[in-house]
């Protein structure tokens, strides 16, 4: 892992120890079946699926030059999100999320002359790391209130949101590779990573289990594109880290 990789860990590791600071602030204020007041914020933290479109050139060289596909770029992912209530339906939420694979692969069209030897393999990294503030608008109720001392929340609560960012991404290909002119095979390691802005829109169901917890799924695309480095990459168009992602997890009434 190099000094970059790292400053980024950390930065999520303290975003999302930031955002889980804030979930025991109101413990107090929960009664038997029913909290003593609205919820002021809220905070998810979620995990699940995210599949990147892969739409630019350079995953297209990759798959055409490759044994891989456009699932070899999607994988796990985890996302936490801190929203505080403007009104009864709708929150600024503030998130960060992380998503990455790794996929192995071999050229399809050379292989070694020699038998003896390995195929020409490559490992190829992809991540993302969205940090990013939206608008969040409820559907329907998330509760109601009964007089002044008792709210007690829905069943379940739909809705949609959308907001902008920053994204960090980094690109990586190591591995043999093979000369188209030559034909000589080197080893080598290619890599692109930075920052750039980022959009979204997103639609969910918070479902409650109690009147503090419950649980989230959401599903969310991302837009965004980024210059390649281009000592790795010159000639290749932006790359494209647009996607959709599919997560689940814990919803807590602060």
């Amino acid at each position: 892992m190099n000094w970059l990789d790292r400053k980024t860990a950390w930065t999520v590791a303290l975003s999302l120890g930031a955002l889980a600071a804030a979930a025991p602030l109101a413990a107090q204020t929960q009664g038997n079946g029913y909290l003593f007041r609205e919820p002021i914020a809220s905070f998810n933290l979620r995990g699940g699926f995210a599949h990147p479109i892969a739409g630019s050139d350079i995953f297209s060289f990759s798959k055409e030059q490759f044994t891989l596909g456009s699932w070899d770029f999607s994988g796990p992912m985890a996302a936490a999100d801190l929203g505080i209530s403007l009104s009864d339906r709708i929150e600024l939420v503030g998130g960060v999320g992380y998503s990455g694979s790794v996929a192995t692969s071999e050229y399809r069209a050379f292989v070694e002359d020699n038998p003896d030897e390995d195929e020409i393999r490559q490992t190829h990294t992809f991540m993302r790391v969205p940090v990013t503030a939206s608008l969040k608008a409820y559907l329907a109720p998330q509760g109601r209130s009964f007089g002044q001392f008792a709210w007690v929340p829905a069943p379940y609560a739909p809705y949609v949101g959308a907001g902008a960012g920053g994204m960090w991404y980094r690109f990586e290909q190591e591995g043999d590779f093979v000369n188209s002119e030559t034909l000589v095979i080197r080893t080598d390691r290619l890599e692109s990573a930075g920052w750039t802005q980022t959009a979204h829109a997103f639609a969910g169901v918070d479902f409650s289990l109690s009147p503090r917890f419950g649980i989230t799924t959401e599903a969310r695309y991302d837009w965004a594109r980024a210059e390649l480095n281009e000592f790795s990459y010159e000639g290749f168009e932006p790359i494209d880290l647009s996607g959709l992602s599919v997560t689940a997890g814990l919803h807590i009434r602060i």
